[in-house]
């Protein structure tokens, strides 16, 4: 990123998207199973995805595995928009409903709490028609660097 587009990285909503966009870039998990970022901003992130037929389990419901990746996908993105290099810690999930072939599934994650190295954050499966497929839990852990190298941190409790 060259110092003009560093400096234009003035605002937390625009930094965020900046690094949504270069994350996105390089997942190609996420690519792969054909998610697209929607939004993001400081401590959120929307991920969706549509359930396709190679998702589908024997009861002919999406894997479970498949909505985890979804929520943990959307869980990263959040975590990751203040610039600083964010890992999971440990995640669970709790299945609510079945998701089916042609769902359009929403998995929207929000910042529950941050303090120093450590944050929280609940992400919210949920289909085209609304009904919650799934609730996620994750927790984070802020490692060393930054997600654009180069910017001045942005992020609240940031250590020292």
């Amino acid at each position: 990123m060259d110092n003009a587009a560093i400096h234009r990285l003035t605002d937390a909503d625009t930094l965020a998207r900046a690094i949504g966009s270069a994350m996105f870039a390089q997942d190609a998990a996420s690519q792969g199973l054909g998610m697209q970022l929607k939004k993001i901003s400081p401590g959120y992130a929307c991920v969706t995805m549509t359930v396709r037929h190679g998702m589908l389990n024997s009861h002919q419901t999406c894997h479970g595995g498949f909505i985890f990746t979804l929520a943990d996908s959307a869980f990263a993105y959040a975590c990751n928009s203040g610039n600083q290099n964010t890992v999971a810690s440990g995640c669970t999930i709790d299945y609510l409903a079945p998701a089916r072939e042609g769902d359009h599934l929403q998995a929207e994650a929000v910042e529950q709490s941050r303090a120093g190295r450590l944050g929280v954050y609940d992400v919210t499966v949920s289909n085209q028609e609304g009904l919650r497929i799934a609730l996620f839990r994750g927790k984070s852990y802020q490692i060393k660097g930054e997600v654009i190298g180069g910017l001045e941190s942005r992020t609240r409790g940031d250590p020292a």
